[in-house]
């Protein structure tokens, strides 16, 4: 299986294939309305604006399972983030990325690229004793801890990287311009 064999769930219900931005750089993310990492949405809208038309696709993916941070539904979510941050990129039907009922397409891209830390500073130290009582085995396993999670597909679907909520911004658009 690669990439281009899965889908996500859109908020009017269809599927969309990933199949459909084969040959685009993708950020797949886990989005959250009223997390300290929400206001992620401006630089991802400014990176969208900068590179979408070169290729880039970012794919939201509306997330509720970390500390009920998104409790609103696909359409207050959506409302929030274009009137707030005036996303224009696509957002899907919001949906789990752990656990049983989670989203095939995140068990393949934990598989590709698991957990590896989330780097340094008071933000990273902040989560990982945040996640250190949740989760005592947190390091060990390829699970998202968090909103704001964000995997890197290139051209080829090759999932290239996996950026953590508290590593910079800056990386992570380093990363995408290097693909477009």
């Amino acid at each position: 299986m690669n990439i281009y064999d899965y889908s996500v769930p859109m908020t009017d219900g269809t599927q969309k294939s990933l199949k459909d931005y084969e040959g685009k750089v993708m950020v797949i993310v886990n989005t959250a309305t009223g997390c300290g990492f929400t206001p992620h949405y401006e630089p991802l809208e400014k990176m969208y604006e900068q590179y979408h038309d070169k290729g880039l696709e970012i794919i939201d993916i509306p997330c509720n399972q970390f500390a009920g941070q998104t409790p609103g539904s696909d359409e207050e979510i959506h409302e929030f983030c274009t009137l707030k941050y005036n996303t224009q990129f696509p957002q899907m039907k919001k949906s789990d990325v752990n656990g049983e009922n989670a989203l095939p397409l995140y068990g393949y891209l934990k598989e590709q690229k698991g957990f590896d830390g989330f780097g340094k500073g008071p933000a990273a130290l902040a989560m990982g004793v945040m996640l250190k009582k949740i989760d005592k085995n947190y390091k060990n396993n390829p699970d998202i801890k968090w909103n704001f999670t964000k995997f890197v597909v290139d051209r080829d679907g090759s999932v290239v990287a996996r950026f953590e909520p508290t590593v910079s911004m800056n990386e992570l658009e380093k990363c995408v311009a290097s693909l477009i």
